[in-house]
């Protein structure tokens, strides 16, 4: 047992303690990383953005009016079940 002991002890002291530069270090290269990943992104072209700008605000129109028109059914449902119930 006492020979496991001073192993350990042993591999403890050899072992490097964790610097704040290998953090940096990986940060850094973290970084290069992502760089090197977004050279590789294909980017729409002006044309690409404009065209899907223009569908993503047509559907967003016509959800809110779907939404509106389900509100106003609603609403009307709700007004006619009230005034058939006298209150």
């Amino acid at each position: 047992m006492p020979e496991e002991k001073e192993k350990v002890e042993q591999a403890v002291q050899k072992t490097p303690a964790k610097t704040k530069k290998r953090g940096s270090n990986r940060i850094a290269r973290w970084f290069r990383e992502m760089r090197s990943e977004l050279k590789k992104v294909v980017w729409p072209t002006p044309k690409q953005i404009v065209n899907n700008t223009f569908v993503a605000l047509t559907v967003m129109v016509a959800a809110a009016i779907v939404i509106w028109a389900i509100d106003q059914a609603g609403a009307q449902i709700f007004q006619a079940v009230r005034l058939l119930g006298g209150k």
